[in-house]
């Protein structure tokens, strides 16, 4: 998995148009480059401890 996040990365930080004696190269779209960030940073967040939601019971004073 750590291959395939390095990959996305890699591509999406990529140049936006290169050229040269075997011919020549465009950046991948801005949507493209959205989507794998997007991608990327639910992968991180889906990782972590703690998930962003969290359950507790309210018991008021008082009560037993």
């Amino acid at each position: 998995m750590a291959e395939l996040d390095d990959t996305i990365r890699e591509n999406a930080q990529g140049p936006a148009k290169a050229s040269g004696d075997t011919g020549s190269v465009e950046q991948h779209k801005l949507p493209d480059q959205i989507a794998a960030d997007r991608y990327l940073a639910s992968k991180t967040a889906a990782k972590s401890k703690s998930r962003g939601l969290v359950f507790n019971k309210f018991v008021p004073p008082g009560t037993t």
